[in-house]
């Protein structure tokens, strides 16, 4: 079995993005900060410009350390670090033990709509052979159905795209959707954070709470 570093950073580790009106010196030694911590390379470090789409990529070493228009990363290499950036979205980390396989996902409401988990999973499948039974799933702190309140409209799609039963009012449970993607391609093996980021904690950053705020991440290496 592959040893694994799994972890959702929270507003004691800074913010890690760079779009977000920071200074860029200061999200670099917030992202040394975390390598040290973690002990990995910093310079391996591999992030996304992400846009809220379900362009997955399969990265190595010789990858650019940060992927244009991507919301997901995935590698069998180790000593890789992925990096999935979120105040609100869902950050899911992806984890084939038997494989050596790892993905991080970046599911906010489009790419939810646009099932990026399940892009995920197939690209496991056809390029490293993955089994999703062999896959674990953990859905890190993130806007829960509690404070996730959109349009009508919004909320209509959810209903006719996924089902009633992940709607309540005009609050949408993008946990449950993702969830049930999961399920539908074969990954059972799935843990869910209970923490909203909007009202659950202070220790998360949160943009329907503030929209000036920083990014926490999720982090997986093998």
């Amino acid at each position: 079995m592959n040893e694994i570093l799994s972890i959702f950073t929270n507003t004691n580790d800074g913010n890690l993005a760079y779009h977000v009106g920071d200074e860029r010196s200061n999200v670099d030694n917030n992202r040394k900060a975390l390598a040290l911590k973690y002990n990995y390379d910093y310079k391996e470090l591999v992030s996304m410009n992400q846009t809220h789409g379900n362009n997955v990529q399969i990265v190595s070493s010789k990858s650019p350390k940060i992927i244009d228009d991507c919301d997901g990363l995935i590698t069998n290499e180790k000593d890789l670090p992925l990096l999935v950036m979120v105040a609100d979205c869902i950050p899911i980390l992806l984890h084939d033990e038997k494989k050596g396989v790892i993905s991080a996902l970046h599911a906010g409401r489009n790419s939810t709509f646009l099932k990026i988990a399940k892009v995920a999973i197939n690209k496991m499948k056809e390029e490293f052979s993955c089994n999703p039974l062999d896959i674990k799933a953990t859905l890190g702190p993130s806007i829960q159905k509690c404070c996730y309140e959109v349009s009508e409209d919004l909320a209509n799609i959810v209903k006719t795209s996924f089902g009633k039963e992940f709607v309540d009012g005009r609050n949408i449970d993008l946990q449950a959707i993702n969830k049930s993607i999961l399920l539908k391609n074969g990954v059972a093996n799935i843990t869910i954070s209970d923490i909203c980021t909007k009202c659950g904690s202070d220790k998360y950053y949160s943009y329907r709470k503030n929209p000036k705020t920083g990014r926490f991440a999720g982090l997986i290496k093998l």
